[in-house]
C-alpha cells in the first residue's frame, strides 16, 4: 500500500546511528492470551503476498489471526524494512543485496506476488517498521523477526516512541539477542529449529524470553520440554497441516506460525 503523503522518508529514529544503552532490564507485562493463538507468518504468505502493507491489511480485515509477523531488514542508511530474505531476488522486480539500497533507492522496490497466489494485489513497496507500527500498532499483537540484529536498537526507539512495548514481540533465532531486547523493556521471542531444540535448554531463557516457537518437526519429548521450560507462551512454526496443527496443540503448544491462518485458525479461534 502507497505511503501516506509525507512518509516517504524516515525520521531521525530511522536514519541514524544509535547506541547500544537500553532501557534498564525490565520485562514488560506479558499479554494475556487465552485459546489458541494463530500468527500470520510473513503476513499469511500462503495467502497474501508476504511482508506486504496490502497482506498484513487484508489478514488483519479477516481477523483469523491474532498476530501479524513479519520479517525485518536494515538498509545501509539504517532504515527497517519488511523483507525476509538478504537479497531482492526472490519476492521483488529487483535483483542484489537489501543492505545495499538506501530508503531513495527503496521506493523504486516492487513487491513480486508468489504466482498462483490466490486474489489480485496491485504492485506496492515494501513496507519501513514505522509505517507497520504507525497502521497496525496499538490495534492487536504484533511480532518483527529482526533479521539484522544490530539494528535492534533503532527497532526499540520505534517501538517505545508509539508506546508499543507491550504489544510488539521482537523476535529472532538467538537467545542473546532477545535478552537484548528484553534488556531494552521490549516482549520477546525466540524461535528455534527442531535441531537446536535437541540441544537446547529453554529454561535457561525464561526470565527475559515472552515466547519460544519451536519447529513443528520437533520430537515430541523436546516440545514437552519447551512447553515445561517456564516460558510463558511456547508456540510451533511453521504449520501449514491441520495434522501437523492438532499435533503441536495435543502436545501442549498453545499456538501457532502459520503462512494459511485462513483455513488453520481453529473454529475458536474465529472472530
Amino acid at each position: 500500500m502507497p505511503a501516506e503523503a509525507g512518509r516517504d522518508r524516515p525520521g531521525p529514529e530511522e536514519a541514524g546511528a544509535d547506541s547500544d544503552g537500553g532501557a534498564g532490564a525490565r520485562l514488560p507485562g506479558t499479554p494475556q492470551l487465552t485459546g489458541t493463538t494463530v500468527t500470520a507468518h510473513r503476513g499469511g504468505a500462503k495467502e497474501v503476498p508476504e511482508n506486504s502493507m496490502q497482506g498484513l491489511a487484508a489478514t488483519f480485515r479477516r481477523g483469523y489471526a491474532r498476530v501479524l509477523d513479519t520479517d525485518i531488514r536494515q538498509l545501509r542508511d539504517g532504515t527497517l524494512v519488511a523483507m525476509h530474505d538478504a537479497t531482492l531476488d526472490r519476492t521483488t522486480d529487483k535483483r542484489g543485496k537489501v543492505s545495499a539500497l538506501d530508503w531513495n533507492d527503496w521506493q523504486d522496490v516492487r513487491i513480486t506476488p508468489q504466482r498462483g497466489l490466490p486474489g489480485h494485489w496491485r504492485p506496492e513497496r515494501p513496507p519501513s517498521v514505522r509505517e507497520i507500527l504507525e497502521r497496525f500498532g496499538g490495534k492487536g499483537l504484533l511480532m518483527l523477526e529482526l533479521k539484522d540484529p544490530a539494528g535492534l536498537p533503532r527497532l526499540a526507539r520505534l517501538i517505545r516512541e508509539r508506546h508499543l512495548s507491550h504489544s510488539v514481540l521482537v523476535e529472532s533465532n538467538d537467545p542473546q539477542v532477545a535478552e537484548r531486547a528484553h534488556a531494552r523493556g521490549l516482549l520477546t521471542a525466540v524461535w528455534r529449529s527442531a535441531r537446536q531444540m535437541a540441544e537446547d535448554r529453554p529454561e535457561r531463557w525464561k526470565s527475559y524470553v515472552t515466547m519460544l516457537s519451536v519447529d513443528h518437526e520437533t520430537a515430541d519429548r523436546h516440545v514437552r520440554k519447551a512447553v515445561r521450560s517456564g516460558i510463558p507462551y511456547v508456540w510451533s512454526h511453521t504449520v501449514n497441516s491441520r495434522a501437523d496443527r492438532d499435533r503441536m496443540l495435543k502436545l501442549g503448544c498453545e499456538g501457532i506460525v502459520t503462512d494459511k491462518p485462513g483455513s488453520l485458525a481453529p473454529a475458536a479461534a474465529r472472530p
